[in-house]
């Protein structure tokens, strides 16, 4: 069987030939574009698929936004110094501003400002989405569909859920507590307006040429606990999960960090696949107690491989133990894709990455 047709066959509730394998190189793959070993618009091309052929991974990300976001009545200003990217959003009740910083070292860059920092950026954020829209851009989907052929799915993204869009881009944790703790009125409005604005880009994600659909929320528990979980966030989730389903196509969740105190929450919502699970040592569940926490739910569960396996910090002998010990643990029925969780680092070395292909051919059948 193909890549494809492995993943296919787990998502269908089948059983394939052997276990699936399939891993998210893009962050890698960025970093050796900047090193120059790649050659720009590389991620774009043919060569990416070929890349992950010759090196035995089955391809479903990057997958992309297949929207683009329009803010009208609104006068947007963006810059750049040196490593910081600035935009300023100004509006008829005064102005927000947010700060990404780039950092070589590590190929990534991350949020040194948000927009929301105090509640009298409730109002401002909220006239923003009011005046916010999606516009359809479904050309990428379309050219990596062609692109993809036997090596795996096509996926895009709906929105993260307007909680952890706030909580992971354009808040932070401390204001997304302190908004939520003691402005609750005003911060339930201001998720309301987004929900309003989101489920329309939700609705384009629906309706794009992808055959696999994410709701990126890139959640870890000691972020969001299940009071949070249940008072803003699971009523998202089950409305577009349900929506996704009805539409013939397969949901998944990020959720890449720990996993002890929401994974049993995630597990009932009913999404096709829990992806990225990070196991123990690095995460908090071993790979065997991954599958006492998900309770009644039949979803998928898709990871495994923590990304520091991939790197010279981890030992040959430590990567083939705990590759081998999972690969035995997701053969017993087929409801595991093994797959990085959640990304190949740039320090990622080519021969893991083969190498994991290699023992899956080995070990993958199923007992």
């Amino acid at each position: 069987m193909t890549p494809r047709q492995r993943i296919l066959a787990i998502l269908k509730g089948e059983k394939p030939d052997q276990l699936p394998w399939a891993g998210d190189l893009d962050y890698w793959a960025n970093s050796l574009i900047k090193r120059g070993m790649k050659p720009e618009g590389f991620i774009l091309s043919d060569d990416y698929i070929k890349w992950h052929r010759e090196l035995g991974v089955g391809f479903y990300l990057q997958g992309y936004f297949p929207y683009e976001q329009v803010i009208d009545n609104c006068e947007i200003i963006e810059w750049t110094d040196g490593h910081r990217k600035y935009k300023e959003i100004k509006t008829e009740y005064g102005s927000v501003r947010e700060c990404w910083e780039y950092i070589p070292a590590s190929f990534s860059e991350g949020p040194v400002e948000h927009f929301l920092k105090t509640e009298a950026d409730l109002p401002i954020l909220k006239h923003i989405y009011e005046n916010t829209h999606f516009e359809a851009d479904y050309d990428f989907a379309i050219k990596r569909k062609k692109q993809v052929g036997d090596q795996g799915v096509v996926l895009c993204y709906l929105p993260k859920s307007p909680f952890m869009h706030l909580l992971a881009l354009e808040a932070g944790v401390m204001a997304v507590t302190m908004m939520a703790l003691m402005h609750e009125e005003e911060f339930q409005e201001l998720l309301d307006v987004m929900k309003k604005a989101f489920d329309q880009a939700a609705r384009i994600a629906l309706d794009s040429p992808a055959e696999v659909l994410m709701i990126p929320e890139n959640l870890s528990s000691e972020m969001v606990g299940p009071a949070f979980f249940e008072k803003y966030m699971r009523g998202y989730q089950e409305e577009w999960v349900s929506k996704i389903r009805e539409a013939g196509k397969y949901s998944f969740i990020h959720i890449d960090g720990t996993l002890r105190g929401l994974l049993k929450e995630e597990a009932s919502v009913g999404f096709s696949v829990l992806e990225a699970l990070t196991p123990h040592p690095v995460g908090d569940l071993k790979t065997e107690e991954l599958i006492d926490y998900m309770g009644e739910s039949k979803s998928i569960i898709w990871g495994g491989i923590p990304g520091v396996y991939f790197t010279p910090n981890t030992s040959e002998e430590e990567f083939e133990r705990h590759v081998k010990h999972v690969i035995k643990i997701m053969v017993k029925e087929p409801r595991y894709v093994l797959g990085v969780a959640d990304q190949v680092p740039p320090d990622g070395m080519e021969s893991r990455v083969r190498r994991v292909a290699e023992l899956v051919d080995e070990f993958g059948k199923y007992e």
